[in-house]
């Protein structure tokens, strides 16, 4: 592993389904607090850690624990309002994480700068303690026992499915070659236990992830576009600022300052898609989604060593814009898709599809990025032999420009034409961007038209052939009572 960051991605993305369909089987409140309470357990011993080994180990345990709170608390919101209202709750919530995403790496600075970067993890626990007793006093529930069996064998398959693919993803091109022994055997053992899985899953009598699901249209068409929102969020908060870095010579604050304008425009597209749904339904809101962020993305292939900051900004805010129309039109539509008793693993299913398809995404992207660097970068070192030979020693010829400090040192002809071919190379890397989000657009019509409320679960069942007021009995049967004290 190569940082403790990875650990975190491979413990909390493993984890999300199965927390998804534990919170259908045994109600939310009791998974949320569990996964809450392994996450806080976690932050408090990165915290305490001696040892970058303590650290990983512990940030694993974090990691397991974190897979639980945003697809419970979705799952929640979906299970408190019905649609109208929920539209305009997942947007407000959306606006939370937005504000979060913009003050979090900034205090997270400052805690660095003026404390110890132990309180970045211990900062948690008072937030953290707080939200598990208002949700344990506030949230009531009044869930069914019945005896459940877990899907062990479906559990095993898709968590060892899932540790192998993200091995390969994260560990391929870098710690080891893409093609390999190791990265072929990972790949191997991923499509082995894949195919364990769906044999399971169709012969399990209460299965950890139903297949039935894709088969409904609207989730289907929301975790393809799951996967296109996951590559266009994970490629461009990774890559462009790599090119403030590296072509514009910026330093790592303003290069994460670019990503504000996404992060601030999210939130407020997100609050305005929960009522474009409800008024235009799910295909127009989604292919405006998608249309925005393919005309932001088509704006970052333009980008150049002169590229103004202004031009920069508004691609930034048309991308966030059209990721957060897009993704709360999702998260809508599949709940909106399901019974109480699949919405928890449904809405899981939501968030696991986005982070795979963005590890997926930024893996490709690294390994176009390096072959369009390895055909560029040797000739321009050869033809500055002298300036090649005093580099440090410790700082490869790919990391030149995003070193500051060596970076400075560099002859002007030398480091122009260095930052010339990182441009073109980032280039190959924000057309794919690109090509992935006009194939989200092209995804986006199969959507169904017209209005939302027409596809609810409820009205699916009413209209179909089952007995009047079946939908009622099979809604309620699983139903949580839920209120707000």
């Amino acid at each position: 592993m190569r940082t403790n960051s990875e650990v975190v991605l491979l413990t909390s993305t493993t984890t999300v389904p199965i927390y998804g369909k534990l919170a259908d089987l045994y109600g939310r409140k009791s998974i949320f607090l569990f996964g809450s309470t392994l996450f806080l357990l976690g932050s408090i011993l990165c915290g305490a850690a001696q040892s970058m080994e303590q650290l990983i180990i512990f940030r694993a345990i974090q990691g397991l624990g974190a897979g639980a709170v945003l697809p419970i608390v979705l799952t929640i919101i979906g299970d408190i309002f019905e649609l109208k209202e929920r539209a305009r709750v997942q947007g407000l919530f959306s606006g939370v994480w937005g504000v979060s995403s913009v003050i979090g790496p900034a205090l997270g600075g400052l805690i660095v700068d003026h404390f110890s970067w132990r309180w970045v993890f211990f900062i948690n626990v008072p937030f953290g303690i707080l939200s598990c007793l208002l949700l344990a006093l506030a949230l009531k529930e009044n869930v069914e026992r019945k005896k459940q069996k877990l899907d062990y064998i479906g559990t095993l398959t898709l968590t060892g499915s899932i540790v192998a693919l993200l091995f390969f993803l994260l560990q391929g091109g870098t710690t080891w070659p893409w093609l390999s022994l190791p990265s072929f055997g990972l790949l191997v053992l991923c499509l082995v236990l894949v195919a364990a899985f769906l044999f399971q899953e169709q012969r399990a009598p209460d299965p950890i992830l139903p297949l039935s699901l894709f088969t409904n249209r609207i989730i289907a068409v929301s975790s393809l576009g799951g996967i296109v929102l996951g590559i266009l969020m994970f490629g461009i908060t990774s890559y462009v600022p790599l090119f403030v870095q590296g072509v514009q010579g910026g330093t790592a604050t303003s290069a994460g300052i670019t990503l504000g304008p996404l992060l601030l425009a999210w939130p407020i597209a997100a609050t305005i898609s929960g009522r474009v749904v409800i008024r235009y339904g799910y295909r127009f809101t989604s292919v405006l989604g998608m249309a925005f962020a393919a005309i932001g993305t088509g704006m970052i292939t333009l980008f150049t060593a002169g590229t103004s900051l202004p031009f920069i900004v508004i691609s930034m805010f048309i991308i966030g814009t059209g990721l957060g129309l897009a993704s709360t039109a999702f998260i809508l539509s599949v709940q909106n898709a399901v019974p109480w008793k699949l919405r928890g693993v449904a809405t899981a299913t939501t968030q696991f599809v986005r982070t795979i398809g963005g590890t997926i995404g930024v893996a490709l992207m690294g390994t176009i990025l390096n072959a369009q660097m390895a055909s560029r970068f040797p000739a321009i070192f050869a033809r500055f032999p002298a300036s090649t030979a005093s580099l440090p020693k410790n700082v490869s010829q790919s990391n030149v420009l995003l070193t500051p400090d060596v970076r400075n040192t560099l002859p002007i002809d030398f480091l122009h034409q260095l930052q010339s071919a990182f441009s073109q190379s980032l280039f190959w890397v924000y057309a794919l961007v690109f090509a992935f989000a006009a194939i989200g657009v092209a995804l986006m019509f199969l959507f169904p038209g017209g209005r939302a409320d027409k596809y609810s679960y409820k009205s699916t069942q009413a209209a179909s052939n089952d007995t009047p007021g079946e939908s009622r009995e099979v809604e309620a049967e699983h139903s949580l009572t839920n209120t707000l004290s």
